[in-house]
């Protein structure tokens, strides 16, 4: 860790942290735009991973003796002492429980870092393409640590769930574009056209000898990284639950949500909201469709509601929706700064979850933050199912608070406006923005409005099928579906598929991440009740004198938080 003034306050001290984090961590070094980080790749492997939890215990160290000093009692320096405490508590409780041993998902996984990485890193210029080149080197390492982990899990009996397992080697299979069935990744005809080939194709002709051979040695990794997940892995997980249990759940819920939940109480406020919205669906189907139910209507309105035709076409649209709703809510509701108005729609890469997602800008705003939207191969999107999805991953969403933290980082510490990020808190912002969209008559027909309440829906469900299924609750008396029984991952992706517009394949990957990521589902419902509470202590404590507009922008300005610290901190706005 570098060096630091015994008199350093804890945003020093946080962004020492960060410094260090990059050397250790160059994909974070990618996303915050730090061009000595684009040729590499981190270590994955044990030794790796130990040594960024080393980091985190010397930080911690120092951040007591930096909140001891007189000038740590300010907002700035309280806030950020605050956020960096509670986060690398979390982060090393996570370690010291040997869950990165065990990282197997389809979303969450440092295979799926590495591939990732390489869609936000620049490829105009020949210089940009050797930084390519370099770090489709470092692939093969990087995967070699990855599966060091995975082996010392094994016999540590830390073990990923056999489903994430499947869905993994199902992601490699297709990154690698063949079925494993030639030798080193090849295909029965001896070539291989990988996603890494996919990517270096439109390189200058003059480049492509040393990517294509890069290319050809990353995709050969990830296949025999595939191979052993299917010949040794998953022999091995075979009859391992799927589900973690209280402890571990707990611990991932802090780790998520900046929270020690009541996850009985939690689970409750899921139902609770879950018969809400289930009347607020029905009323509203009723204009769509009388007679009919809210899953009848969105059936309806997938073969008879607005829709748009073609890919690029659609991702036109979305471009438009969002430059639409900056121009309506800059000056009004929030305040932005030219380059926080610039956010970009794109196509998402084929092989990843099916679920749409946002990444930020670099830190000086040379790439922008961008939406993306997985197509699947498909041609035809209905627009109920995309309007309020775009206001929660773009504007007013994830792309306004992250890109007002990057804005505002001369206020922050580097580590809150970037990497110092709550799940809970962000997820709970963006379904924040998706009411906020709501109450402000953004969604003025039934089919709109039906679409968000279905995206609030499913966020509900996803309270009560992750907490319920990974503790395996009861289901309460109540309930329309299977009352009295416990819940398994088979009678969650039965109610989850009865209560969503969404295909099955959604379904199914959605109910794959939830069992890979325990915890991380439910910060989107109650980090949004967080954020509504905050606002409205708010009101409360200036009455008449409440400013929307001004409140909006401190909340997005003042950091991350998690939600043990939230609410606090909104109600003195």
């Amino acid at each position: 860790m570098p060096e630091i003034s015994s008199s350093a306050l804890p945003r020093t001290v946080a962004d020492a942290y960060v410094d260090a984090l990059i050397e250790l961590d160059p994909i974070t070094g990618t996303y915050l735009g730090v061009q000595k980080s684009a040729g590499l790749l981190p270590d994955f492997s044990p030794a790796g991973q130990e040594e960024i939890a080393a980091l985190a215990r010397e930080t911690l160290t120092r951040l007591d003796e930096a909140e001891r000093l007189p000038g740590a009692r300010s907002d700035a320096e309280r806030r950020c002492g605050r956020l960096l405490r509670e986060r690398l508590t979390a982060e090393l409780a996570v370690h010291e429980a040997g869950e990165g041993l065990c990282t197997v998902s389809n979303m969450r996984s440092p295979a799926h870092s590495v591939r990732i990485v390489f869609t936000v890193m620049p490829t105009e210029t020949d210089d940009d393409w050797a930084a390519v080149a370099e770090r489709l080197r470092a692939v093969p390492a990087a995967l070699a640590g990855y599966r060091e982990s995975l082996e010392l899990g094994l016999e540590r009996g830390l073990l990923g769930g056999p489903r994430a397992t499947a869905t993994f080697i199902e992601q490699l299979t297709e990154w690698t574009g063949d079925d494993g069935a030639g030798s080193d990744g090849a295909g029965n005809d001896g070539t291989v056209r990988g996603w890494f080939e996919e990517f270096v194709a439109p390189a200058p002709a003059r480049l492509r000898p040393e990517l294509d051979a890069a290319a050809g040695g990353a995709t050969r990794a990830l296949a025999a990284l595939r191979d052993w997940m299917r010949e040794v892995y998953a022999p091995a997980v075979k009859g391992a639950p799927d589900t973690v249990g209280r402890e571990r759940y707990a611990r991932w819920s802090r780790y998520f949500n900046g929270s020690d939940c009541d996850l009985d109480e939690a689970y409750a406020y899921g139902w609770g909201e879950y018969h809400r919205l289930l009347a607020e669906m029905k009323a509203e189907a009723e204009k769509i469709l009388p007679g009919a139910g809210p899953w009848e209507a969105l059936a309806h309105l997938d073969e008879h509601g607005t829709h748009i035709e073609g890919v690029e076409e659609v991702r036109v649209w979305l471009q438009a929706l969002m430059d639409e709703a900056i121009e309506a809510l800059d000056g009004t509701h929030f305040e932005l700064a030219e380059r926080v108005r610039k956010v970009e729609s794109r196509i998402a890469p084929p092989g990843g979850a099916a679920a749409p997602y946002y990444t930020g800008p670099s830190e000086d705003f040379s790439r922008p933050g961008r939406t993306w939207l997985p197509v699947d191969g498909e041609t035809r999107f209905p627009v109920y199912d995309l309007v309020s999805t775009w206001y929660h991953e773009g504007v007013p969403g994830h792309h306004l608070q992250l890109a007002q933290w990057a804005h505002v980082a001369d206020r922050l510490s580097r580590y809150q406006a970037t990497i110092g990020l709550v799940s809970a808190n962000a997820e709970g912002w963006a379904l924040y923005a998706e009411r906020l969209m709501d109450e402000l008559g953004f969604l003025p027909d039934p089919e709109r409005r039906l679409g968000y309440l279905d995206c609030q829906m499913m966020r509900a469900c996803r309270v009560i099928v992750d907490i319920g299924m990974h503790l395996g609750l009861g289901i309460p008396a109540d309930s329309p579906f299977r009352p009295g029984e416990r819940w398994t991952p088979e009678l969650a992706q039965e109610f989850f598929q009865m209560h969503t517009s969404r295909p099955p394949a959604f379904v199914e990957s959605e109910l794959t991440r939830y069992l890979s990521m325990p915890g991380q589902a439910i910060g989107y419902k109650l980090g949004e009740r967080a954020w509504l509470e905050g606002r409205e202590k708010a009101r409360q404590a200036h009455g008449a004198a409440f400013d929307a507009k001004k409140w909006h922008m401190a909340a997005l300005s003042q950091g991350p938080l998690g939600l043990d610290d939230l609410v606090e901190e909104l109600a003195q706005l």
